[in-house]
């Protein structure tokens, strides 16, 4: 692939509206701006609205200040970390602006985690404070004990704004309630440069290994905001900036979920925070009552949806954090008569690196036919997909590693900069994709999921796709296992989630034979095995690698 060669530069369009190709210079201003922004520019518009409860722009923006003032005089420090546990709820926006106002650097943990996950994430990171609803206060008071932390927030599970905690707090915690009801407090006064000064140290999935954590400044968070949603709905501004709303269905603690939160508030929309991401009929009945502009989800959400009672719609849609099998993304297409759109992205890369535009302008009429995959990258997001056995740059249609360099990359591995990073700056993602000769890109699988298979390779996104477009299956999930037969070599496994009204009425058989009419003979699946639940991860996605995991313990049990 020649690193001159951008064709997708010539895509830059939402239907007949050209898209700006650099957004250079990028503001170099610290994350929190966009906040006080948007306060000015729409402080009576909704902010958030969570089961009933609301704040406006100019009431969120004025709570922040002075939670941040109040956080500084308990003692944090620019620089400090302070770790969120906290899940979906009218606090985890409230205490994310406010931390970062604080000149502290958010730390967002799963409220999913184990006491042992927990620990980690707030030990290794060195954060000095955790904040977190009474129902974790127990287990926030463990990692306490373990930690170098020095103070717990609560905040009662009904709402800080609703009721006090029922629980008498030990010496070293304190409620977010009674932060927030002392006098009126500033925000310090702090001298922050937004290309060095971290403001988040997020966490990965660790669906692949160890979780590491990621360095975000102020101005890879800053940068990843701008480039995706305000860049490609610009010519449609005018009639959503602080009139619209977004979904906020997915966790806020993960890269996905927090983009979404920040660039709602960029764009001075209103957020619908939905407390539980895997409730599916609040996410339906929140479509039917709010009609919001912007629904973003992950695949298993649409999963969900597509059976549920969906009818037309006029809403974005829009899904990330995994590969979206086109068969559901038709089924969602033929209920709604909106097409969902793809975009792609790490923790790494402050979320998006790339967006389906093709797929929005078909949403809005100005293209017959779309394109599938994850699009074509933001723009300032340099592209190589390179050969991980040769380290050969990828001829245009051939796969490769995808590897990305941007203004949105992140600063490093904690706690090094530079770490992760090649010595001028490229990201190496771990994902095998394909660029076409538009400059459109699809994920064809990961490094780690590529099965080998006597030399052969096969990717396993492919084997989902076929299994997904088989009407019995619900969810699939397909990866490779040793060959006991032929060492060195693998063979592919498919683990099949059956739709409810389908179980028992298939057999292994009936899927390896299915398969053989769509895929390489190499590909098929030598061992199928039915669930009635498919492990996932804390951000919805189908665990692979705990279902490998599972399934290589029992191998060597079997065969030590």
């Amino acid at each position: 692939m020649d690193l001159h060669d951008k064709p997708w530069l010539k895509n830059y369009k939402l239907g007949p509206y050209s898209l700006a190709p650099s957004l250079f210079p990028y503001p170099e201003v610290p994350l929190f701006h966009i906040l006080d922004e948007s306060a000015k520019l729409y402080p009576t518009q909704t902010a958030i609205l969570y089961q009933g409860r609301s704040l406006k722009y100019f009431q969120l923006k004025s709570q922040v200040d002075h939670l941040a003032g109040a956080l500084a005089k308990l003692g944090i420090r620019k620089g400090d970390r302070c770790c969120i546990f906290l899940p979906n709820c009218m606090e985890f926006p409230l205490v994310y602006w406010a931390v970062i106002k604080a000149g502290a650097v958010v730390v967002p943990t799963s409220i999913l985690r184990t006491e042992q996950g927990l620990l980690y994430e707030a030990g290794s990171s060195d954060s000095r404070i955790i904040i977190c609803s009474e129902r974790h206060l127990e287990l926030a008071l463990a990692v306490k004990a373990q930690s170098q932390i020095e103070w717990i927030v609560v905040t009662s599970d009904e709402g800080y704004d609703i009721a006090e905690i029922s629980t008498n707090l030990p010496e070293g915690a304190f409620e977010l309630r009674d932060l927030l009801a002392k006098e009126k407090m500033q925000p310090p006064e702090l001298n922050i440069d937004p290309r060095e000064d971290l403001c988040e140290l997020a966490f990965t999935g660790g669906a692949t290994g160890i979780p590491k954590g990621v360095m975000l400044t102020h101005y890879n968070r800053l940068c990843g905001s701008l480039q995706v949603v305000p860049w490609f709905i610009k010519p449609l501004l005018r009639g959503i900036s602080g009139k619209a709303s977004v979904v906020v269905a997915i966790p806020i603690f993960h890269a996905y979920g927090n983009f979404i939160q920040v660039s709602a508030v960029q764009l001075g929309l209103r957020m619908l925070i939905l407390p539980d991401p895997r409730d599916t009929q609040a996410l339906f009945e929140c479509l039917q009552e709010h009609r919001p502009f912007l629904v973003p989800g992950v695949p298993t959400q649409f999963m969900r949806l597509a059976e549920a009672g969906l009818r037309r719609s006029n809403a974005m849609l829009f899904s990330g954090a995994a590969p979206l099998p086109q068969e559901v993304a038709q089924v969602i297409k033929q209920k709604t008569g909106m097409s969902v759109s793809e975009g792609y992205g790490l923790t790494e890369t402050s979320s998006s690196s790339h967006i389906n535009l093709s797929a929005f302008s078909r949403i809005l009429g100005f293209m017959s036919k779309e394109k599938t995959g994850i699009g074509v990258p933001c723009p300032d997001t340099e592209c190589r997909l390179v050969d991980p056995e040769t380290g050969i740059d990828s001829s245009n249609g051939t796969p490769g590693e995808l590897w990305l360099r941007g203004p949105q990359i992140m600063a490093g591995y904690w706690p090094e900069k530079g770490s992760g990073l090649t010595t001028d700056g490229w990201l190496k993602t771990g994902d095998i994709a394909v660029m076409d000769e538009d400059g459109y890109f699809q994920i064809v699988d990961r490094i780690k999921d590529m099965v080998n298979v006597s030399g052969m390779k096969v990717y396993t996104t492919q084997v989902d796709e076929v299994l997904f477009h088989h009407p019995a299956v619900s969810m699939a999930a397909a990866f490779g296992v040793p060959d006991p037969e032929i060492p060195g070599s693998e063979r592919v496994m498919a683990v099949i989630q059956l739709k409810s009204d389908m179980q028992g009425k298939i057999s292994e058989q009936d899927f390896r034979d299915y398969c053989r009419e769509h895929l390489p003979p190499y590909a098929v699946p030598i061992n199928i095995e039915f669930r009635s639940e498919m492990p996932l991860t804390v951000t919805e996605k189908v665990f692979k690698k705990a279902l490998r995991d599972e399934i290589l313990n029992r191998m060597k049990t079997k065969n030590p």
